[in-house]
């Protein structure tokens, strides 16, 4: 089998939200620098992402909205009818380049995961965007496009795991009422979009797992191991995406949750056996020493390379010079380690409730 891939772009090096939103951040040039830093991204393992062109995104977006999106881009002013320049989904440089590229990471990890194989493509998980409009700091419904990418090369099932900390209102859209693919979420309960509750299942296409705050690494394992393998293996998928989410970490400033890193690469070692084709995407993430950890470690995780206890000089370097708008500082742990230590507790009644329902029926 060929080696895991790596798709990544310039654009998300040289392109921001703004200075005071969320994805003010950098992330997938973390991931990049980090992962080279150590030795595990050699120039045969990585791919430049294309920028998907308008006519490959009307298969989800209805033309009108991808005309109004690259329309913003160049003249840098609102449309509110399509929710371009609001404070969630602001007008930038390179509102239409940024989110197509991540698309167009997508379809090419389909391409390349066409005959078998792993893909990760952290840039990718914008599970919010919806149709018509934009949503939840995201433009283009990257994982919805690539799964009808899947689909159109032949496959009959996927499924679609998400561990974001919100629901994946979009792919729900996306995909409600589908034979062809599954779509287990794990998110807060309560929290923005505030869908995705356990008795909604997307008629019958999705299994929904609302947690409740302080949700910890104990819980995340009960969950993986009693509704979500069981559910993945039981659907038999010629191909799973992972939507590998960094925001439901302890350190995250939009959720409640209080997990480890360490759940996001259980989650890919558990996973990977149970499908020929396997994509990882990133997604939401809000710190950005957390969520370059996290990404990190689940490409680790892909690439079969051991985490060290310790970070070398040049990796240490990387998370030393990043900075944040917000007053919230990072531990010493967080810059001289990738792994979290666990975050492990008692399972609380609203989660053994939800496992109970979710177990009772699958029968």
């Amino acid at each position: 089998m060929t080696a895991p891939v790596f798709i990544g772009a310039r654009i998300y090096r040289g392109s921001s939200y703004g200075t005071h939103h969320p994805l003010s951040i950098p992330r997938v040039p973390t991931v990049t620098d980090l992962s080279r830093a150590l030795g595990w991204l050699p120039s045969e393992q990585y791919r430049t992402s294309p920028c998907a062109k308008p006519d490959a995104l009307h298969g989800f977006h209805a033309p009108d909205y991808i005309d109004a999106l690259q329309t913003a881009e160049a003249t840098l002013k609102p449309n509110l009818d399509f929710d371009l320049g609001s404070l969630s989904n602001p007008v930038f440089p390179e509102v239409y380049r940024r989110p197509a590229t991540a698309a167009g990471g997508g379809l090419l990890a389909a391409e390349l995961v066409r005959h078998g194989g792993v893909a990760y493509n952290p840039g990718g998980g914008t599970h919010h965007g919806l149709p018509d409009r934009a949503n939840g700091f995201c433009y283009i419904n990257e994982p919805v496009l690539t799964i009808q990418h899947l689909l159109a090369q032949g496959l009959t099932r996927v499924a679609y795991v998400d561990i974001d900390a919100h629901h994946c209102d979009g792919v729900a859209v996306g995909f409600h009422g589908s034979e062809e693919v599954r779509m287990i979420s794990v998110h807060e309960d309560g929290r923005w979009p505030f869908t995705g509750d356990v008795d909604d299942t997307a008629g019958g296409a999705a299994i929904n797992i609302p947690v409740p705050r302080g949700f910890n690494d104990t819980e995340f394992t009960l969950i993986l191991n009693e509704v979500i393998l069981p559910a993945v293996e039981a659907f038999r998928p010629e191909a799973i995406y992972l939507q590998c989410g960094a925001d439901a970490v302890t350190e995250d400033p939009l959720s409640r949750l209080n997990l480890s890193n360490r759940c996001h690469v259980a989650a890919v070692k558990a996973l990977r056996p149970l499908s020929p084709r396997f994509i990882v995407s990133g997604g939401g993430g809000y710190n950005p020493w957390s969520v370059g950890r996290a990404w990190t470690c689940v490409w680790a995780t892909l690439a079969g390379q051991t985490i060290p206890d310790r970070l070398p000089t040049e990796a240490h370097a990387i998370l030393a010079e990043l900075t944040w708008t917000r007053k919230a500082r990072p531990t010493a742990d967080m810059l001289t380690t990738l792994l979290d230590p666990p975050r492990d507790g008692p399972v609380s009644e609203h989660v053994n409730d939800v496992v109970r329902r979710l177990k009772s029926r699958r029968g």
